[in-house]
């Protein structure tokens, strides 16, 4: 298939969502600008924000919207990011408040360019939530951070419920698509994470439909599951229309694709498996984690 940077389209029948509710998107759109707040939802230009937004949920995306990196499946903008905003911890925390929120994921764009990373950006993300709204579990969603363990350490001394940091794709393809990345890195930050982790969750996540294999994504899940990843979620990758700096996709996996995905990852010892075509990183975090844990604890 030619390179021509365009989403294959039309998208496959099982694509379809429900049309959203205009008034709760008005709502959730309005709290978002007002609060000078970003979210991933709209940066990355998630097919769920409809479904997520209509429900007042999003995911709150910190340290501004421009990205260091320039990974060649994400559509969140990249460049030369802004300073950091000191009042963005409040602000978000104000937001979840607002919302009446009893989970929430916060995430960032990565900040190569930040002596932390952003690491203590995130700190006190967790701190103006947990003072303000205690009752709330915090799932945040990292970057690979270089693996630096002194800050990785910083974020788990935050407890977090779960904390996350997505291997994306297969070994293969990891360093066509994540040029500044590194598949063997990111393992790495995963691995540090169960080992600092004082009582959160390790969470992962990837993408199929860029070109990997059935068995590719099989054994990234067996990778992912030897650092001690406990959670991971598998979606269908859509690429960002008309862009020729995004691969194109691949391939449409098919429902049933996505069971036997889920069903091997449960027998491997994930005890969270989100897996279908609209899965995204943080896409029904709360009910899968109330499905693993919660009832398990009840």
């Amino acid at each position: 298939m030619p390179d021509t940077g365009e989403m294959l389209t039309p998208l496959p029948s099982w694509f379809r969502q429900d049309v959203p509710d205009h008034k709760a998107l008005g709502r959730m759109r309005a709290l978002v600008r007002e609060g000078g707040l970003h979210t991933v939802c709209e940066s990355a230009r998630c097919p769920n924000q409809g479904e997520c937004w209509g429900r007042g949920t999003a995911t709150f995306m910190i340290l501004g919207d421009v990205c260091t990196r320039a990974c060649r499946f994400c559509a969140v903008a990249h460049g030369a990011p802004v300073e950091p905003d000191l009042a963005e911890p409040q602000k978000v925390a104000d937001a979840v408040k607002a919302l009446g929120l009893q989970y929430v994921v916060i995430t960032s764009v990565t900040r190569d360019d930040l002596e932390d990373e952003g690491a203590g950006q995130f700190v006190r993300v967790i701190e103006a939530i947990r003072k303000d709204i205690p009752e709330c579990r915090v799932e945040v969603l990292i970057p690979d951070m270089h693996a630096r363990l002194e800050l990785l350490n910083r974020i788990a001394v935050a407890r977090p419920d779960v904390i996350g940091h997505n291997i994306e794709t297969a070994q293969r393809i990891s360093a066509e698509l994540r040029p500044q990345a590194s598949y063997s890195r990111s393992l790495k930050a995963l691995a540090a994470l169960g080992e600092v982790s004082l009582s959160s969750r390790v969470k992962s996540g990837l993408m199929v439909g860029l070109g990997e294999t059935d068995d590719e994504v099989l054994e990234t899940l067996k990778d992912l599951r030897a650092t001690g990843c406990d959670m991971v979620t598998i979606g269908q990758y859509l690429a960002p229309f008309k862009s020729r700096r995004h691969i194109p996709v691949r391939r449409f996996v098919l429902p049933a694709v996505f069971d036997r995905y889920r069903r091997e990852a449960l027998e491997m010892g994930f005890s969270a498996v989100v897996a279908g075509p609209l899965v995204r990183s943080s896409y029904l975090a709360e009910q899968g984690y109330k499905d693993a844990y919660d009832t398990k604890s009840a």
